[in-house]
């Protein structure tokens, strides 16, 4: 029995030296979207997790992928600790790869959220999303990244898949590419219109002036929650309650550092400071795409009428229950 309780005493002993280790030494990789250049990224996002390795204490680095995919499964086989996503790559993370939404991002205008938009060159004839819509394959059309929210789901779910369009039977050409890609190419004449979102303009205002004045927007979406910022479930509590802390209070009144400092960096995200979140905000996401798959069931051609029937009663319950569920978290 002694040899056991000594044991178990050793045992205790070393995790509690393991989690401090954890807590002073351990390595974060933080996963940033694909939403422009890496190059450009880095320069908005090195000064936070310069911060954030400071006032932690942990090892914050930056783990960059080609695709948001590669964020995904970056957390998925905890490559990834912790990570900005838009809404739709976070639900693929917090269904696939261990993730939990803990703080969401918030507007430098303090709004609820933002815009997916359709953009086309400034001197383009086409004038409205009906003009986009024309549907005689004269037109090449840039989505966003398959993950992305508003390059891919929400023009999916509101311009195509409210028309019942396919956008490849649709379209001349369709390419996914990031957000600054599509800005550029539109902005270039190399696209005739292509998704984006308003965050994504206000940083092409910001560093591409030029392009921006090329630019011209002929569609805006219903509003799109904040993106949020995700951890895996099992980082340890104590790193947590520091990541936690860290979003939560900089660049606020709380912080323990320079705040006029901090506000500049949010401000070169476009932000204002984090606010608490969870798992719920990605209930109008869950709905939208749920949307989004009726659509597509209901004009597929390839399904018996008995087959669609089922698709779309199973697609429909899911939705049904995600809205109610939504109609709840909004009474609270």
């Amino acid at each position: 029995m002694n040899a056991i309780l000594k044991s178990m005493a050793a045992m205790s002993i070393a995790f509690t030296m393991t989690s401090a280790a954890f807590a002073q030494d351990a390595t974060i990789n933080f996963g940033i979207i694909s939403t422009e250049s890496q190059q450009n990224l880095k320069t908005n996002w090195d000064p936070l997790l310069a911060d954030m390795k400071t006032k932690t204490g942990l090892d914050v680095k930056a783990f960059f992928a080609s695709d948001y995919a590669g964020i995904i499964e970056g957390m998925r086989f905890n490559k990834v600790q912790i990570a900005w996503y838009g809404n739709k790559s976070a639900m693929e993370a917090v269904d696939r790869a261990n993730g939990e939404v803990f703080v969401q991002s918030v507007p430098m205008g303090g709004e609820p959220g933002y815009w997916s938009v359709v953009i086309v060159p400034k001197d383009s004839p086409i004038q409205t999303i009906d003009d986009v819509l024309k549907c005689d394959k004269s037109i090449n059309f840039g989505l966003g990244d398959p993950n992305s929210t508003s390059g891919y789901l929400v023009p999916m779910t509101f311009v195509f898949g409210a028309r019942g369009i396919d956008p490849k039977s649709c379209f001349k050409n369709v390419t996914n590419a990031n957000h600054e890609t599509n800005a550029m190419a539109v902005a270039n004449k190399q696209l005739d219109a292509a998704a984006n979102n308003t965050e994504n303009m206000a940083l092409i205002k910001q560093n591409k002036p030029d392009a921006f004045a090329n630019i011209r927007e002929v569609w805006r979406s219903p509003l799109i929650p904040s993106d949020p910022i995700v951890w895996r479930k099992d980082i340890p509590d104590e790193a947590k309650t520091k990541l936690r802390e860290f979003f939560l209070t900089y660049g606020t009144d709380k912080s323990t550092g320079n705040v006029a400092e901090e506000k500049k960096i949010l401000a070169g995200l476009k932000w204002a400071p984090f606010r608490a979140s969870t798992d719920k905000q990605l209930l109008p996401i869950r709905v939208m795409e749920l949307s989004k798959s009726i659509a597509q069931a209901q004009a597929d051609a390839s399904l018996s009428a008995e087959a669609k029937a089922s698709k779309i009663k199973d697609l429909t319950e899911k939705k049904s229950k995600f809205e109610a569920e939504l109609a709840t978290a909004s009474k609270t």
